[in-house]
C-alpha cells in the first residue's frame, strides 16, 4: 500500500509521521536544512521558494515553541502565513474539523500545519484532502495527540548529526515521560531508521508505553545504569496534563530518581550532548546547572528547527 506521505513519483506529499519514512527522504530533508541553517546566519531575512503559497497554521492545541517557529519558518520563505485562531474560529462554534479544512481548502490554502490534540487528526485531514480532490495540499503534522511530533523528531536528528556527524556507532538515552510523549515516538522511529544501533529509554514503569521493547528500544529503570556511556541525552518533560490518575508521587521524587544532574551525566561519554525538546521543567527532569552547561545543545535546537521546518516546507512545495 502507498505510504500516504508520498506522492506517485516517490517524493514527499504530506509530513505526518517518521514512522514508515524512507531513510532517504529523511536524509533528503536534514540535508535541505543545512543552507538553510547557513542563511539564518547570514541573517538573509527571505527567500522566494514559497513566493504566492498559503500555509495556514492551524493550532487546535496551545504552544509557542513550535508554531512561532513554523510561522518563522514560512515567512522566510517568503510564504503568505495564516494563523487560525481557533477559540474564536468556527471549530470553537461546533464547526467539525472537516467542514473546518473544507472552508480553507476553498480559500485557495497550499499547505495546513496542524497541532491537534486528537491523534491521527492530520492523518484523516490528508485522507480527505485526497478523497475530495485536494491533493495539491499539503498536511505537515504539527504533533497530534499522543502520537507523533515529527518535525520535532527531524530537528532532533539533524541536531544530533551536526554534533555527532555518523548515527552508526552512537548510543542515545531518551530519557522521560515516554507514555505520553509523541516526541519520543517520532525521535524513536527516526533513530532506527538513521541506523542508530543502541537506542535506550529511561523511565519508571508507570511512564512507559506497554511492550515498548518492540520499538527496538533497551528499557532502563535506573537512570545511573541507562546513562553509562551515552553519546546523546534526549529529555523529555513530566506531560501533566496528559497524565490520568497519580502515576508519579511528586515532581520532587522524580527528580530525585530520573532528575538529569552533573553527578549522573558524568556517566556519559565525556562528549555527550544534552537535548530537549521543551518547555523544560528546571529541577524537575533537569538540573539548571546541566541546562545551562557546556554540554547542553538546547538552543541550537531551537534554531535548528527553524532550518529544518523550511526544508520541510521547501520540499513539499517542490523545491
Amino acid at each position: 500500500m502507498r505510504n500516504i506521505q508520498l506522492n506517485g513519483e516517490g517524493r514527499l506529499q504530506h509530513l505526518l509521521t517518521t514512522e514508515g519514512l524512507p531513510r532517504h527522504i529523511i536524509t533528503e530533508i536534514l540535508d535541505s536544512a543545512v543552507p538553510f541553517t547557513e542563511v539564518a546566519e547570514r541573517e538573509v531575512k527571505k527567500l522566494p521558494l514559497l513566493r504566492g503559497k498559503s500555509v495556514f497554521n492551524l493550532f487546535f492545541e496551545n504552544s509557542t515553541r513550535t508554531r512561532t517557529t513554523f510561522e518563522i519558518a514560512a515567512k522566510r520563505l517568503s510564504a503568505d502565513v495564516i494563523n487560525l485562531n481557533i477559540n474564536t474560529s468556527s471549530a470553537a462554534k461546533g464547526e467539525s474539523l472537516l467542514d473546518t479544512i473544507d472552508n480553507l481548502a476553498a480559500m485557495h490554502a497550499d499547505m495546513f500545519v496542524v497541532r491537534h490534540a486528537s491523534s491521527g487528526a492530520p492523518f484523516l485531514i490528508a485522507a480527505h484532502l485526497a478523497a475530495t480532490g485536494k491533493e495539491h495540499i499539503s498536511v505537515v503534522n504539527a504533533g497530534d495527540g499522543r502520537h507523533a511530533h515529527p518535525t520535532q523528531g527531524l530537528l532532533d536528528m539533524y541536531t544530533i548529526r551536526h554534533y555527532k556527524r555518523d548515527f552508526g556507532e552512537l548510543t542515545v538515552a531518551i530519557v522521560g515521560d515516554l507514555l505520553h510523549s509523541r516526541v519520543a515516538r517520532s525521535q524513536i522511529y527516526a533513530l532506527a531508521t538513521l541506523g542508530v544501533p543502541e537506542i535506550r529509554v529511561i523511565a519508571p514503569r508507570t511512564l512507559l508505553p506497554s511492550q515498548v521493547e518492540r520499538l527496538g528500544v533497551r528499557v532502563f529503570h535506573n537512570i545511573d545504569e541507562g546513562l553509562r556511556g551515552a553519546d546523546v541525552v534526549m529529555m523529555l518533560r513530566l506531560q501533566n496534563e496528559r497524565m490520568q490518575g497519580a502515576l508519579l508521587p511528586s515532581p520532587q521524587e522524580y527528580f530525585k530518581s530520573y532528575g538529569l544532574t552533573p553527578e549522573r551525566l558524568a556517566l556519559a561519554k565525556p562528549d555527550a550532548i544534552v537535548m530537549h525538546p521543551g518547555p523544560m521543567n528546571r529541577g524537575v527532569e533537569i538540573d539548571s546547572a546541566v541546562a545551562d552547561g557546556n554540554h547542553a545543545v538546547i538552543l541550537p535546537q531551537v534554531t535548528f528547527g527553524i532550518a529544518v521546518r523550511m526544508a520541510v516546507m521547501s520540499l513539499l512545495a517542490g523545491g
